[in-house]
């Protein structure tokens, strides 16, 4: 069926002509290559030693080459055949051509929370639960910078070192390096060792559930790290709004309940459901391969935008006059705390804050303030804090409001930008995000992904 012909030129395989290496590991190496005949169509063809295996990678790869068998997904690449001869087992695999994650990263740097959100979304731990723990005769394979602790220090390990590993690269693309920089394998070594927590680059600007994911995916204790369950539903990933053929349809359903409530007069209703529609029709645009019908769905977008902020504006309005009405009360409740501290604290005023500081900051005081309430006997002063705290709760979800129409503002503008098109929908060249998976596919280094694309490559 095939047959080798010396080391460094491509095996033979009797229906494709392989070509260019992409990449090699531990286990196998992987080239570009056309089919014979009229079609020559391009695929990737991975090429794993026989003589690379031992047990448990040998039941790896068969498990892997059983699960893609059945995959038909948009997000993971598809297995077109496997072949093998004496001394290779051969993957064939639909081609992508954008490139790996890596050097995505390194032209940019650094990339937003909106495009690594967008990554994230895609990866699939499906084979996880189905691959052969560790085994004492196993060697230890892969890049040591992605390696979680348990492996560096050859304690038993299972697939939440994939955890691990995901969050070493969401650290890489957010702050345009690992965590464990080193000039040296022995200093890397020792850093991955250390017991002292993850700490994130001084002056780290991050949203607070990306601060969250990436330091409970950095967990050195691997029972105390973030599961899959967990990873999934994580508010930072955000599954609900990943880019699918659902998208569109629940945007439109929330627009229309948006249009009526606007209709008559809702304000608040209306600007929440118009928030609750772009964060769909967002992704629908990310969705969306056809040139045409995507810019129907960006004018679209734009109108409701520009609707959702005249909205906000009547509601800022509103806003402002009823925390002028609430400003007295406060000054009454705060004459009545002074022999309260605590309470006095919780109703200083933040000034001068962006709008996520400032409602971390209510929602700070929110938890003091209903602490206190529950303690307060009835009277002048707990009806005043009864006030105050729903006043507060008034404020906190405006400000919610408003931050998503911002998120959902910047993830439009960004799907205009020079920067989405590498990673936007399957219409642009695919762009093949390199995340180390080392535990899943014992045979492989990495498990490669695209935007919109899945698939083990070492």
């Amino acid at each position: 069926m095939a047959s080798s012909s010396g080391s460094f030129s491509p095996p033979k395989l009797s229906d494709f002509i392989l070509t260019e290496r992409l990449g090699s590991g531990t286990y196998a190496t992987v080239y570009k290559a056309y089919r014979k005949g009229d079609s020559r169509e391009v695929v990737a063809v991975k090429v794993v030693s026989k003589k690379s295996l031992n047990r448990v990678s040998t039941e790896n790869l068969l498990t892997e080459i059983e699960i893609l068998k059945t995959m038909r997904h948009p997000h993971i690449v598809q297995l077109k055949d496997f072949q093998w001869d004496a001394e290779n087992i051969y993957l064939i695999l639909e081609w992508c051509s954008g490139g790996d994650l890596s050097c995505f990263i390194r032209s940019r740097r650094i990339l937003p929370e909106t495009v690594v959100r967008r990554f994230l979304q895609q990866i699939d731990f499906g084979f996880a639960q189905y691959m052969s723990p560790w085994d004492e005769q196993s060697s230890l394979r892969g890049s040591p910078l992605y390696m979680a602790p348990e492996m560096v220090c050859r304690r038993q390990y299972d697939s939440r070192v994939d955890l691990w590993s995901v969050g070493v690269i969401l650290y890489e693309a957010l702050f345009g390096r690992a965590p464990f920089a080193s000039r040296s394998y022995a200093e890397l070594e020792e850093k991955i060792r250390s017991n002292q927590p993850i700490e994130l680059p001084p002056g780290a600007r991050v949203s607070k559930n990306c601060r969250d994911l990436l330091l409970r995916l950095l967990d050195r204790n691997p029972d105390a790290r973030i599961t899959f369950k967990e990873f999934f539903t994580h508010p930072f990933v955000d599954m609900e709004h990943m880019p699918s053929a659902e998208s569109l349809v629940k945007a439109k359903a929330m627009v229309l309940q948006a249009v009526q409530k606007d209709q008559e007069g809702e304000r608040d209703a209306a600007l929440c459901l118009y928030c609750s529609a772009l964060e769909h029709f967002v992704p629908a645009i990310h969705y969306e391969t056809d040139r045409q019908r995507k810019e129907t769905l960006r004018q679209k977008v734009r109108q409701y935008v520009s609707r959702a902020e005249e909205l906000k504006s009547l509601l800022a309005s509103d806003n402002r006059l009823s925390f002028e009405e609430a400003r007295n009360s406060r000054d009454i409740l705060r004459e009545m705390s002074r022999d309260k501290p605590r309470l006095l604290a919780a109703l200083q005023e933040e000034r001068g804050q962006g709008d996520q500081e400032a409602l971390d900051a209510y929602q700070q005081c929110l938890g003091e303030l209903l602490l206190v309430l529950a303690g307060e006997p009835q009277g002048r002063r707990r009806e005043l804090l009864h006030s105050e705290i729903k006043s507060l709760m008034s404020r906190a979800e405006y400000l919610k409001k408003n931050i998503k129409m911002q998120e959902t503002q910047s993830d439009a503008s960004l799907d205009r930008e020079s920067l989405a098109d590498s990673v936007r929908s399957c219409e642009f060249p695919r762009c093949v995000v390199q995340t180390v998976f080392l535990k899943t596919l014992q045979i492989s280094n990495y498990m490669e992904f695209c935007y919109g694309k899945v698939v083990g490559v070492s």
